[in-house]
C-alpha cells in the first residue's frame, strides 16, 4: 500500500511542478528558469515542514509517503535544475548558471531549514 502513497503523490506533484514551471516562466522574460526555481524552493519548504510535523510527532508514514515522497518528489526535479544551470553555461551565460546553482542551492536550502522551524513551531 506504500507505493501506491508515493505514486498518488507523484501523479499529483509532476502535473503541479509543470504548471508551476509554466506559470512563472510566461510571467519572466529572463534568461533564467525562474519557473524550475519556484518549483524546487516551494517543494523544499513543504518538505521543511512536513518533517518539522515529522519530528514532532504530528505526521504519520502515510503523509511522509504521500505528500514528501511522492508529491515534494515528483514537484521537486535536479534533473531539470541541472540541466538548465548547464544549459545557461552552453550558451555562454557563464554568470547567469553560477547564480541560478548558488541561488537555488541557497534558497532551497533557505527553505527547508525555515520549514522545520514553522513545522516544529506549529506541531511542536
Amino acid at each position: 500500500m506504500n507505493w501506491l502513497l508515493v505514486v498518488v503523490g507523484g501523479m499529483v506533484g509532476a502535473p503541479l511542478r509543470y504548471l508551476t514551471d509554466r506559470a512563472v516562466q510566461s510571467r519572466h522574460d529572463s534568461v533564467l528558469p525562474w519557473g524550475t526555481f519556484a518549483a524546487n524552493v516551494t517543494g523544499c519548504l513543504l518538505l521543511g515542514l512536513l518533517t518539522g510535523a515529522a519530528v514532532a510527532g504530528a505526521a504519520d508514514s502515510g503523509v511522509l509517503l504521500f505528500l514528501g515522497t511522492g508529491l515534494c518528489g515528483a514537484l521537486t526535479t535536479y534533473s531539470t535544475f541541472s540541466y538548465e544551470t548547464l544549459r545557461l553555461a552552453e550558451t555562454g551565460a557563464r554568470l547567469y548558471a553560477a547564480a541560478n546553482a548558488a541561488g537555488s542551492v541557497a534558497a532551497g536550502l533557505g527553505a527547508a531549514f525555515a520549514g522545520v522551524a514553522v513545522g516544529q513551531a506549529v506541531w511542536g
